[in-house]
Order: structure tokens, then C-alpha cells, then sequence
């Protein structure tokens, strides 16, 4: 973290960001150690934003983000809309396969999960709902890798890209072409990219049959399920059209 001083909101702003996927709770010196702030401010921002309901301690002393910060961000326009059209679609694919359903948007060069639904037999993941990957990592963000403007392609491809697993694709060339085959084939396997444990088939989202991708559906399933991946193509495509023809529907009688 900076040391440089910063507004009341940014510090209020840095401590908020200590919290992710790494770091779901954490204890007062922690928050101060990993925001550089002296242990009083980080007690005074911490106590203020419990008071307002954003953070909220544990019975062990450590502090978690809270419910009234999960409200608010579950409203964000840019995906309620989108939860709530995909949602039912999402249910009727898990309804067909007891797999692991998921969907997820681009910010910038990450993928975040915006949507979940999962089985007690469905295998374990390392994603979960608001968390961030870099978008070369997983079947998702390559589906929305492929479909993004040419300067996210370029930023994400021409940085060193990180090898998840021995089967990772970390070749620029290669990943180009694997773009390539996405927007032709419009749904994409994706084999041990991310977890040596999971397998994903994905397909983009738009508004409308022919507009703009807008998210990305995916079914995970084991690895040694792998076999079965082709066969969910065709049901993950007929999904995200759904999905898609609802938006362009709405996104019609709204505009």
C-alpha cells in the first residue's frame, strides 16, 4: 500500500480494499499493516465504518466485510439487470447437468464473478461470486478476452501471463489463435486451465442475438468428466442465447 496521505475517503477506501478472496477476515493490525496507516487511524476508520454497517467484527475479534456493503453492491446496475435475466436460464442449465453454473463479466483486463449456482456433488472451485481473475486465466475471461476492444487484447497478451497449471496456455501466438476459434465457434472448452481439478465450457452473452457481449456463462465440471465437455456445448450455446434474447428484448422495450 501507499504511504502517501490521502483524504478521509481514501483512507476509508484503502482499508475497504484490503479485503478480497485472500483475505476475507482480518484483525486490526493487519488492516493497519497492509494499509500503511498508524494503528489509531486504522482503529478510528474501522470503528466508523461498523458503525455504518460496511465492516463487521467476528466473535474472535477479526472483521469481515458486512451486509449492509454486500446491498449495495449487489445493486450496481451494470449487473443486476443482467443477474436477474440470467438467472432462471442459469437454473434450468444446472437443472440439466448438476454442474457447476456460473457467469461473469469483464472489468477491464480482470474477470469477475457476478453469479453462481452450484450442488453439493458439483466439484470444488477456486472462484466464487465477487472474486477476481486476470481474464487470460479461465474459459470465461477468454470468451470475453475474445470479444474485447483490440487494446485489452493487446495489453493482456503482450504481458507476461501466469501458468496456473502444466496445462496452461501462456503462448501469445497460440492464445491468438484460441481467440480466433472462440468468436468462430462462439462456445469454448476450456481444459485444465485455471485448476488441474476442472474442466469448463463457456459461451459469450449479449444484448441481443447479434449485439455486444456484455458476460460470460460457463458450466465447470471434474476433470475426470472431461469426456462429457462436448456434450455440454450445445447446451451452454442454447443457454447464452436465451440469456441474450431476453437482454435484447429488454434493452428494446427500455430504450
Amino acid at each position: 500500500m501507499s504511504t502517501t496521505r490521502s483524504t478521509a475517503a481514501g483512507k476509508v477506501l484503502k482499508v475497504l480494499s484490503t479485503f478480497d478472496r485472500e483475505h476475507q477476515t482480518q484483525t486490526l493490525s493487519e488492516i493497519a499493516q497492509r494499509t500503511d496507516l498508524p494503528m489509531s487511524t486504522a482503529h478510528r476508520v474501522v470503528m466508523e465504518l461498523a458503525g455504518w454497517g460496511a465492516i463487521e467484527r467476528g466473535d474472535d475479534g477479526s472483521w469481515h466485510v458486512g451486509l449492509r456493503l454486500w446491498e449495495i453492491a449487489s445493486g450496481c446496475p451494470q449487473t443486476q439487470i443482467l443477474r436477474d435475466v440470467a438467472l432462471p436460464f442459469m437454473q434450468d442449465l444446472y437443472e440439466g447437468t448438476h454442474e457447476n453454473i456460473q457467469l461473469a463479466v469483464r472489468e477491464g483486463t480482470e474477470l469477475v464473478f457476478v453469479e453462481r449456482i452450484a450442488g453439493h456433488r458439483s466439484v470444488e472451485l477456486l472462484t466464487m461470486v465477487g472474486s477476481r481473475f486476470p481474464i487470460g486465466s479461465t474459459g470465461m475471461g477468454r470468451v470475453l478476452l475474445a470479444h474485447a476492444p483490440r487494446h485489452i487484447q493487446d495489453a493482456v497478451l503482450d504481458a507476461p501471463l501466469r501458468s496456473w497449471t502444466p496445462h496452461t496456455v501462456t503462448d501469445p501466438k497460440t492464445l491468438r489463435g484460441q481467440l480466433v476459434r472462440i468468436r468462430r465457434e462462439q462456445v469454448f472448452v476450456s481444459d485444465r486451465q485455471l485448476s488441474e481439478s476442472t474442466v469448463a465450457v463457456a459461451a459469450a452473452v449479449r444484448i441481443g442475438r447479434t449485439g455486444p457481449v456484455t458476460a460470460a456463462l460457463g458450466i465447470v465440471i471434474a476433470a475426470g468428466n472431461a469426456s462429457r465437455a462436448r456434450g455440454l456445448r450445445e447446451p451452454a450455446l442454447r443457454a447464452a442465447f436465451a440469456i441474450s434474447d431476453e437482454l435484447g428484448r429488454r434493452a428494446k422495450t427500455t430504450g
